[in-house]
């Protein structure tokens, strides 16, 4: 009959402690293989995510060097989608996307896609056209071309050069990654980083890397 741990011989409970020992020891090391492990793999995303000082400095050259740069077009867009006016980008990146349709068969369909969801009057995300510009691409859509989408392109990304672009290279979505490193923290600089963080590690910025 069991009588507890007390009638164990003292040879079973040093055994006992061991193993117990033993156990703990190999979930400490598991549980610290996973944290080196998962440290192991930030450090290699973060470091293929660095972007030089120089090359974030020609974004306020022009907006076309702004968006012709993937991780730059990716902090645009960011920005544009904390003033709930991304589909100005949207819809030049899907017409950037459209000239580089190869099939002929393609293009009536993809034109369509658009068209109904940038520049109709029922579209879900409507971009900002002028009545002529809206009317004459509405009549390129008898006859889809390549080019059937180059004046709205062109009038929305006029339209973001002068308003949207402007507010992007005073706002903290492009100061805080053109700052250089370790510039310390004056009051500017501590202002930017109370109201919006991102660095060239920010996973606004990985989700065009």
């Amino acid at each position: 009959m069991c009588k507890g741990l007390a009638a164990l011989p003292a040879t079973c409970l040093k055994s006992a402690k061991d193993m117990k020992h033993r156990l703990g020891f190999l979930l400490q090391k598991s549980d610290s293989c996973d944290y080196s492990s998962s440290q192991g793999k930030k450090e290699k995303i973060s470091s293929s995510q660095r972007i030089s000082q120089e090359e974030v400095r020609k974004w306020a050259d022009s907006l076309e060097n702004l968006i012709h740069h993937d991780r730059g077009l990716a902090a645009f867009r960011a920005f544009l989608k904390s003033e709930y006016s991304e589909e100005n980008i949207e819809f030049w990146v899907s017409c950037e996307d459209y000239k580089k349709t190869k099939s002929p068969a393609k293009l009536s369909p993809k034109a369509r896609k658009i068209y109904d969801e940038f520049i109709s009057v029922q579209a879900t995300k409507e971009v900002n056209l002028d009545s002529c510009t809206r009317e004459k691409t509405s009549h390129n859509m008898l006859e889809p071309t390549l080019s059937c989408f180059d004046e709205a392109q062109r009038k929305i990304f006029t339209l973001m050069e002068k308003d949207s672009y402007r507010r992007f290279l005073k706002s903290p979505y492009y100061l805080d990654l053109v700052s250089p490193p370790g510039a310390g923290c004056g009051p500017e600089n501590c202002k930017r980083s109370h109201t919006h963080t991102l660095d060239c590690n920010s996973n606004i910025i990985s989700q065009c890397a």
